[in-house]
């Protein structure tokens, strides 16, 4: 990670230390066994200042995934949730992506991990952009790499194992000389990107798969739902074959890093006219007045930081 993206401190099982200072132990189990789960969260500067989207359900997320793997967390999701709320405000920076995870500590190796301790930190970087190009469309690939079905892997948990298929999924979409991937499942549906979930647009309605096609429910993907009822546009949830693509009139990723992301080609195929469609347009421009607080829209969405 460049350096300028660093900040100044970090929250360890309740203390506040300096970012060199948090380290691990090499033999730490979810080192070497993936056994951590995790959330992405984002402090925007607002018209009211600096304020945290959603953090109570991000909060809730991370904890139900952690009891889906057996994890303990030693803290109440209040703790969790005022842990984050000071670490943004003694690190001063309005703009930052914090990343709360709890993992397996070292103990003893082996797959069990039950042994091993539950730690919890929380780190924040500064905000930059995730996906280049976002504002005005990227041109994305169709992955060989399938997502498993929820019958395999626990898609619902945020949990860093699943991220290697992710890390595979996108350096191919790299290496191909597109921004990012869509991956489908096993069936040949839609299933989702490397870290976000997806949306159709055909014929006014917004379609989008289901958890059971093995994606995460994401927490900016139930904030488009939500603002797309309220706007008036139809929502499906429905498994979407790889074919739906071809006459999509728009498709958009959603992530809390991604924001809303237009998909203005597939496999160098044009969606649509080739540029930011009116839903994608209208929803992000909703979902943006939420986020930065120029409107009295889900303010309960919003949890301010005073410096």
């Amino acid at each position: 990670m460049p350096k300028m993206l660093e900040t100044s401190y970090i929250w360890k099982n309740k203390e506040i230390i300096p970012w060199n200072e948090a380290k691990i132990h090499v033999m730490t189990h979810a080192l070497h066994y993936g056994s951590a789960v995790f959330e992405g969260i984002l402090c925007r500067m607002t018209n009211k200042g600096p304020a945290i989207f959603r953090l109570k359900d991000h909060v809730k997320r991370l904890f139900n995934s952690a009891k889906i793997y057996k994890m303990e967390i030693p803290y109440t999701e209040e703790e969790i949730s005022q842990a984050i709320i000071e670490l943004v405000k003694i690190n001063k920076i309005p703009d930052v992506y914090i990343r709360p995870i709890v993992f397996r500590g070292y103990k003893e190796l082996g797959v069990n991990p039950l042994n091993c301790p539950v730690e919890v930190v929380i780190g924040a970087i500064k905000y930059v952009e995730y996906l280049s190009g976002a504002d005005e469309g990227i041109k994305v690939c169709i992955s060989t790499w399938r997502r498993p079905p929820s019958t395999s892997f626990p898609s619902i948990a945020k949990d860093a194992g699943k991220y290697a298929l992710g890390q595979l999924i996108k350096m191919e979409a790299i290496e191909r000389g597109f921004v990012e991937a869509i991956a489908l499942t096993v069936e040949g549906n839609i299933s989702e990107g490397s870290g976000e979930n997806i949306f159709v647009v055909s014929n006014q309605v917004l379609y989008t798969p289901p958890i059971s096609d093995g994606i995460l429910p994401g927490i900016t993907r139930d904030s488009v739902i939500i603002i797309a009822k309220e706007l008036g546009i139809e929502v499906k949830e429905m498994s979407i074959p790889r074919s739906f693509l071809e006459t999509a009139d728009e498709v958009f990723f959603t992530g809390t890093w991604a924001g809303i992301t237009p998909i203005v080609a597939i496999e160098n195929v044009k969606i649509g006219d080739g540029k930011i469609g009116p839903i994608t347009k209208e929803i992000r421009a909703v979902y943006d007045e939420i986020r930065f607080a120029r409107s009295k829209k889900h303010m309960e969405w919003l949890t301010f930081i005073q410096f």
